[in-house]
């Protein structure tokens, strides 16, 4: 392709208000324009990046015995009511109806929609297990787009379903596609950390995301020292030490507290230490459930393990005037003990307790009056939990979980992920079964598999540049070879019509810079095109013998006879 017919227009700057280094190369660049906030063009070099990913991805799916097809974008409201996802997706979704005034949810995940698909087949256990996969666009009401490709609106996205006959056959592909996704990400040039997620409603102990450390990535996460343990921040674990769990057991006392609201004014009055003091946090659900969560005064509460202890779909602070009108209590002084005696008869209260509370005996904490607190608290004997587990916010430096060293902290752009579904959605949606060797009716198990094809783009970018420009892998750079004439001559559109020759790999992959523009132009044009291999055809050149190729470091001069068969 010549340059002075592609559709290349390069930008010096972009806004100041754009901060993270891909959205600003990405604009530059000529690779992505914004339509609306969150919704991008892909120019003609985004595109070609685009097509160079899903090739990788398509390679790797379809030797793992993956099938591609492509479902509709609008999906039939009616799939999503099913499954009652119109109620659980929040503000995600976006509906829209025809002229007929049928509703449908414009595709932010497709899960429906190939549940529905193989229910309308006779699929039998020995069909079993198969996987489908597509690259679709994919819609979510994002509450805020940020970072050019990172957060968006709309986006391109391979996601893939297996159907299996039950956990044990999911297993196995479950593990299967770790390997896949590891390949296809070190196809492109992406080292991934493969850690342990939330799985969100749906539950399960499956799931994973692939990770590329980066400092503007929004997903935090623990690993253990060793490398050996890997955890997102909602779902990391770590080793609670004991304290003084042995100690005798003292007479529960109410003394006055003359003091502030927080945990370090509780610390300062009683002269007593921060881990024997109970923090006591009070939430509301989506169902208008008052929440009591309890921890050791020197862990925080992981509002994500205290969903899924409560199957609560959302959590939001208490406000002091439902503390003291409807809970009878008192902000900065709630306790666990006695609290259910005081509330209102309407209201309906969980107190979840974390099992941090059995390692210390004798803890202190408010008593539900201001400026009064208790002295020598005890789970179990001066209060009954109604659940008791894990809800405790990893840090770094505490133990992991698993014992092998403290827990660093990590952050990084999730590129990937994949996760259990089990029966989530073929329990809901009648007739997903498959019939078994005894001739039964049995619902589909299954697992899903997502790779944002935007998103990686950017993570590629965010590792692979210079500040000035990008400097693509040659596995997805939108052109292999960028040949730059620096004076208008014979020599430099002979290569260029002689690369094109080559039948195979160059056909396509070589941009010939034959603009009347100036050198300096060409060149800045050329870091932010990034093509990995650069051929400069000049006087001082072709004086010397040949062009010059630049290839990453090395720069030398080849006679123009060679270039083909070195290119290749």
């Amino acid at each position: 392709m010549k340059a002075s017919k592609y559709f290349l227009r390069t930008f010096k700057n972009v806004s100041d208000d754009e901060k993270i280094i891909s959205a600003i190369l990405l604009k530059r660049g000529a690779y992505i324009r914004e339509s609306a906030a969150g919704r991008f063009y892909f120019l003609p070099l985004g595109q070609r990046v685009q097509q160079k990913i899903m090739a990788i991805i398509k390679e790797e799916m379809d030797s793992a015995d993956a099938q591609e097809m492509l479902a509709p974008v609008l999906h039939p409201l009616e799939l999503w009511k099913e499954t009652n996802r119109t109620n659980t997706a929040g503000f995600e979704l976006m509906k829209i109806k025809d002229r007929r005034g049928a509703e449908f949810a414009l595709g932010g995940t497709a899960e429906e929609m190939f549940v529905d698909l193989v229910r309308q087949y006779d699929v039998s256990y020995r069909d079993l297990p198969f996987h489908l996969y597509q690259f679709s666009p994919k819609f979510r009401d994002e509450m805020r787009a940020r970072g050019g490709l990172l957060r968006v609106r709309e986006f391109l996205m391979k996601d893939g379903y297996s159907f299996d006959k039950d956990e044990e056959s999911f297993k196995a592909e479950y593990e299967k596609m770790k390997k896949v996704y590891t390949n296809i990400f070190k196809k492109m040039g992406l080292e991934t950390a493969i850690v342990e997620a939330d799985n969100g409603y749906i539950g399960g102990e499956y799931c994973h995301e692939f990770i590329v450390n980066s400092e503007i990535g929004e997903s935090k996460y623990f690993t253990s020292e060793d490398g050996s343990y890997s955890a997102h921040e909602d779902v990391a674990k770590f080793k609670k030490d004991t304290k003084n769990e042995d100690d005798e057991q003292k007479s529960l006392t109410e003394v006055e507290a003359v003091r502030g609201t927080t945990m370090q004014d509780g610390v300062d009055f009683h002269k007593l230490p921060l881990w024997q003091q109970i923090k006591d946090v009070m939430f509301v659900d989506e169902k208008n459930r008052f929440i009591l969560a309890i921890i050791r005064g020197d862990f925080d509460v992981n509002e994500m393990k205290l969903k899924h202890l409560t199957s609560a779909a959302t959590l939001r602070a208490a406000t002091d005037e439902e503390i003291r009108e409807v809970l009878q209590s008192e902000p900065g002084f709630i306790s666990p003990v006695g609290i259910k005696e005081k509330i209102d008869s309407k209201a309906e209260l969980i107190i979840v307790a974390d099992d941090s509370l059995r390692t210390i005996s004798n803890a202190y904490g408010g008593s539900n009056k201001k400026n009064l607190d208790l002295l020598n608290i005890n789970i179990g004997r001066d209060y009954q939990p109604d659940i008791e587990g894990d809800i405790a916010l990893a840090e770094a430096g505490f133990e992991s979980a698993i014992g092998t060293g403290k827990l660093v902290e990590k952050r990084g752009i999730e590129v990937g992920n994949i996760f259990q579904l089990g029966y989530h959605y073929s329990s809901k949606m009648k007739g997903a079964t498959y019939t078994d060797a005894d001739g039964k009716e049995k619902p589909f198990y299954m697992g899903c598999y997502g790779i944002g094809i935007g998103r990686t783009m950017a993570t590629l970018v965010e590792v692979y540049n210079n500040q000035k420009g990008i400097q693509w892998p040659k596995s997805v750079a939108p052109f292999a070879v960028e040949i730059i004439s620096l004076n208008k001559n014979e020599e430099a559109e002979k290569l260029y019509q002689s690369l094109r020759a080559e039948r195979g790999n160059l056909i396509d992959e070589v941009l010939y810079d034959d603009r009347e523009t100036s050198a300096g132009e060409k060149f800045a044009d050329a870091d932010l095109v990034g093509a990995p291999i650069r051929i400069i055809v000049s006087e001082k050149s072709l004086v010397a013998g040949g062009v010059e190729i630049i290839d990453g470091p090395k720069v030398e001069v080849v006679e123009m006879e060679k270039v083909a068969d070195l290119i290749k």
